[in-house]
């Protein structure tokens, strides 16, 4: 790495600890959570394990949250709602390290998702999730990747491996669920952001899913837990 290089990369890595207005790490309700669930303060991949595993399974998964406010894109909103959709928990993951002193960020990716229910599918009209959400930790000196979206309770419902993450490794959507079916599979990558470009990604979101941005807000009324024990498909 060259000399501006890494000048580069430190800038960035400083801005990322710092608080973002999505990314809000010095709301009192962030600093809380993290300091209740990052445990060993000693160790940042031990801490960025453990808030993982907490943002993952007590905040549930819930792509009817999606709301055209960006309000509700705040970390302390998703944590203060108790679910968020992938985005919302990727912020709300970032939003905790940085809380705990861990340099963080969001990304996006388009990805298929194979095994979706069909009120979902319907709804999107599309089995292509544009925009995915995941978060990046700076450890060991480098950007590794980590998606808790699903919680556990909900691939339990589905039939879907939970996604792990060590600290060590990237850990984005097994391709595979836990029958050996397709489960999800990226396509494009959009690349990292310091706060979430809410704009830019509301304007994907409105192209690609107009039924769920329109006047009907009864569809996205919907309980995703509910849907997902009846449905026969698994995402």
């Amino acid at each position: 790495m060259s000399v501006n290089s890494a000048l580069e990369q430190k800038a960035v890595v400083q801005q990322a600890m710092k608080p973002g207005w999505f990314i809000d790490s010095d709301s009192p309700s962030i600093q809380q959570f993290a300091e209740k669930h990052r445990g060993d303060k000693s160790d940042a991949r031990n801490m960025s394990i453990a808030l993982y595993n907490a943002v993952r399974d007590q905040i549930y998964y819930d792509p009817y949250s999606i709301r055209p406010d960006p309000n509700s894109f705040r970390a302390s909103a998703v944590l203060d709602a108790s679910k968020g959709h992938c985005v919302g928990k990727a912020v709300l993951y970032a939003a905790v390290l940085r809380a705990s002193g861990i340099p963080a960020r969001i990304g996006f990716a388009d990805v298929r998702n194979h095994l979706t229910t069909p009120q979902l599918r319907e709804l999107m009209g599309s089995d292509m999730f544009y925009h995915h959400g995941y978060s990046e930790v700076w450890l060991n000196r480098r950007w590794i990747k980590a998606t808790p979206a699903f919680n556990l309770s909900l691939c339990e419902k589905f039939g879907i491996l939970p996604l792990e993450f060590d600290g060590k490794e990237d850990s984005i959507f097994h391709p595979f669920d836990s029958s050996g079916q397709k489960h999800m599979e990226y396509i494009n990558d959009h690349g990292s952001h310091l706060d979430l470009p809410y704009d830019d990604m509301m304007a994907v979101y409105r192209r690609h899913y107009p039924a769920m941005f329109g006047e009907n807000t009864e569809a996205l009324a919907r309980n995703f837990e509910e849907e997902a024990q009846a449905a026969e498909a698994s995402i």
